[in-house]
């Protein structure tokens, strides 16, 4: 799940003062709070699930509790899975209703409802169906997910389901739920996506079964057919054999006279499957595309015919940034309005020449007619997009052009003081286009004259063709995993390399992410940070070319039960050194001073050997020399690994990921994610875990019991000194990556005592993706 926090100004009170701000800010933006408690699966009448508080079924598989998914102080009642907080609620009770602030209380009033009381308006009503009689009522999470509200008999037995989340989805389809309708009821049971990453709100995109008596499913875009599945024949559907065939899950369709519904199952504990819908009409299931929803163009089998008469199929649209001199616009600034729904009216109307998002949550559109003037300001301005009409041909040239002037364009701008242009025109390695290979020399020699002759000749330029046949037309079994800039497939290249492939997504912040990665990290070359091979800029397509390593990410093996067994104290050790000096490299020995603001343990990738390598640049900064911190105007890493003041202030340098390293060696010593767990009676996050055991000198009951005692005592202990002195609030007290090397690998070296951590209080923390926008 993803979230905005907006910049606050830097105070003039002290640090304790702030430290308080921080502690009261983060407690009512996220779940949970230093006295949250679990009532453990159950609600009973008269009690009330308040804001802090939580349900978690019987195997600890689900969690019910109230969230905030973007900024500002909407507060929405969900259920995701426990130990995965990354994946975004699976439900949402309250999604159209959101609560301000942090008063909202969940009960069953004496009626047997299911409510949702605070102090600003009405009880949001979750449930409609009362108790029969003078019954008592009560509502449980299940370990499949469902929350289901109960009347009970005077002895405490289930009388009846009264109602139950499984018939009422918002985007997520989990095993035992049904898609479709019964007959005798009319009961329907459909998804329907959220409007963004960030407001959970009822969005465009229906996908449900057909009412008119067809067996096939059929997605909706603002009551418009926009795509059908084609029947279910021979246990799949014409046009999606993905929604029905998966590693993980077996999906059947029931027709009988009552009902008729698509329902899955699984016989695996392990796994996350589900089916989510987002804002574009695509469907996965987990990380694994099911139909990519690309029926804009009517690309896809199942499309509903799309293209108005005055748009063909070289019809696209182009981002640019500058400036509109011409009011021949109009506004929609409905926050129902997704970034999908905006490209899409601008596209079916024949009048619109472009369109921007008005909110800063990319919701919300303004359109402009035919007559607009666009002024183009590389360096200023707003991200507009412009509809094209070129033959494809031109269409390639024009955006192969574009975009390589952008990518220089911007990054002469920020960094002209330091850069010195190469007299020598490079020799580019190109997948066979000498134009192509031209335009990337003529970049090359700009942005990386200071670059050594072999490294300029190892960056490659690769056709769109080649990466197709590279990933099998990016299959889903090909698929290594996604993020914030988009998808990521394991490649084999015709000489037989092995090869990750980052593909972007088709939005701003893709093409932000994507300048800012490949400016950066082809400046790079260290044995620690993962290597760039090349990229394509074909089409509409931003792919970037890396290295492939084998062994995932960090994450992978830290907080996978079976996989932790299998990291060694040894292996850690290796990791904690390998990732300081990657940092350090960054932050002095590099060409430029470079944070990276986005350090975390998925973003450490591990080679055939364990060896760690720094990985996603999307969201890092350049320093002068000079220079010792900057203000973002937007907040852009991930939260649990954020220093309090880039998350409040947003001020960010070198100290910030100084921060986060300390967040990963505590992690890594302790086998345990930052987020709150129980330790005894309390809900913790594991950096106050950790300071609470240091002030108790009971530092040995952090290390993960994975190591039994087999590990180096004097080495573990002292990782989590250094790692609780890097997350100390005032950046000033923190050691530099310099102090944090020599520290971990001297034993000798003296160690200061360290001051209380940021954020200790024990608010229930969530790896929260935050999208750049630098």
């Amino acid at each position: 799940m993803q979230i905005h926090v907006r910049a606050v100004h830097r105070s003039s009170m002290g640090t304790n003062g702030r430290s308080i701000i921080v502690i009261v800010f983060v407690s009512s933006l996220l779940i949970g709070a230093s006295c949250s408690y679990s009532f453990g699966d159950t609600v009973q009448q008269g009690q009330k699930i308040r804001d802090w508080e939580y349900l978690i079924s019987a195997n600890g598989n689900f969690k019910l509790a109230f969230f905030n998914p973007g900024k500002g102080r909407n507060r929405y009642l969900g259920i995701w899975y426990h130990n995965r907080p990354d994946i975004k609620p699976v439900w949402v009770g309250n999604r159209d209703t959101p609560v301000d602030g942090s008063s909202g209380a969940l009960i069953i009033d004496e009626f047997g409802k299911l409510k949702i009381k605070h102090k600003k308006g009405d009880p949001i009503e979750i449930s409609s169906t009362e108790a029969r009689g003078n019954t008592t009522a009560c509502a449980t999470l299940l370990d499949s997910g469902n929350f289901v509200l109960k009347e009970l008999n005077h002895d405490g037995s289930t009388k009846q389901i009264i109602w139950q989340s499984f018939d009422y989805p918002t985007d997520t389809l989990l095993p035992g739920m049904k898609l479709g309708m019964n007959f005798k009821t009319g009961q329907t049971w459909s998804l329907t996506s959220w409007v963004s990453d960030e407001v959970p709100a009822t969005g465009s995109f229906t996908l449900s079964g057909d009412a008119y008596g067809t067996s096939q499913l059929i997605i909706w875009w603002q009551k418009n057919m926009y795509w059908v599945s084609g029947e279910w024949k021979n246990g799949h559907f014409e046009h999606a054999y993905e929604l029905s065939d998966s590693d993980y899950a077996n999906c059947t369709y029931v027709i009988n006279e009552d009902e008729k519904y698509l329902t899955c199952t699984t016989n695996r504990s392990d796994t996350f499957w589900r089916y989510v819908m987002d804002s574009t009409g695509a469907i996965s299931s987990g990380a694994s595309p099911a139909l990519d929803g690309g029926c804009l163009y009517d690309s896809a089998p199942g499309c509903a015919k799309m293209l108005p008469e005055c748009r063909n199929q070289y019809t696209r649209f182009e981002s640019s940034t500058g400036y509109i001199s011409d009011d021949s616009y109009k506004i929609e600034r409905s926050d129902r309005l997704s970034e999908f729904d905006c490209k899409t009216l601008c596209f079916k109307d024949c009048s619109c020449a472009g369109y921007a998002l008005t909110n800063d949550n990319r919701t919300g559109c303004q359109f402009w007619s035919k007559e607009m003037r666009f002024v183009e300001d590389l360096f200023g301005g707003r991200e507009v997009n412009i509809l094209h009409h070129e033959e494809q041909e031109i269409i390639e040239y024009k955006h192969w052009w574009k975009l390589l002037i952008v990518i220089s364009g911007i990054s002469i701008s920020m960094y002209m003081s330091r850069l010195v242009l190469a007299k020598k025109e490079p020799k580019v390695v190109v997948d066979g286009d000498d134009d192509h290979e031209k335009l990337l020399g003529e970049l090359l020699s700009q942005e990386f004259g200071e670059i050594n002759e072999q490294r300029r000749n190892e960056l490659q330029l690769f056709s769109f063709e080649s990466i197709q046949t590279a990933t099998n037309n990016f299959a889903s079994e090909n698929l290594l995993g996604q993020g914030g800039f988009g998808l990521v497939f394991k490649g084999i290249l015709n000489d037989g390399l092995e090869v990750a492939i980052k593909r972007a997504k088709c939005s701003g912040q893709g093409l932000i992410e994507f300048k800012n990665e490949i400016i950066l990290i082809a400046k790079l070359q260290h044995t620690n940070l993962v290597r760039l091979l090349g990229c394509c800029l074909q089409r509409e397509e931003k792919i970037l070319v890396y290295e492939y390593l084998p062994n995932k990410s960090l994450d992978y093996f830290l907080f996978e039960p079976e996989q932790r067994m299998t990291l060694d104290w040894e292996k850690r050790f290796n990791i904690i050194e390998g990732v300081a000096q990657g940092l350090l490299y960054l932050h002095k020995y590099s060409r430029l001073k470079i944070v990276h603001r986005d350090l975390k343990s998925s973003n450490i990738l591990l080679d055939e050997n364990m060896n760690p390598k720094i990985s996603d640049f999307g969201t890092a900064r350049i320093f002068a020399p000079n220079d010792t911190e900057a203000n973002a105007s937007r907040i852009a890493g991930t939260y649990g690994y954020m220093a309090p003041e880039y998350a409040m202030d947003g001020i960010f340098s070198a100290k910030s990921d100084v921060y986060s390293f300390g967040v990963l060696l505590l992690e890594i010593v302790s086998g345990k994610r930052n987020t709150a767990h129980t330790y005894g009676r309390r809900q913790l996050n594991l950096i106050a875990y950790a300071w609470e055991l240091w002030n108790e000198g009971r530092v040995l009951e952090l290390i993960d019991s994975a190591l039994g005692e087999m590990y180096n005592v004097n080495e573990a202990l002292s990782c989590t000194h250094v790692g609780l002195l890097c997350v100390q609030d005032n950046p000033i007290d923190r050691p530099t990556m310099s102090e944090a090397m020599t520290m971990i690998r001297n034993e000798s070296f003296p160690l200061s005592t360290p001051r209380q951590p940021a954020l200790f209080a024990g608010w229930n923390q969530l790896e929260i993706n935050i999208p750049s926008s630098v």
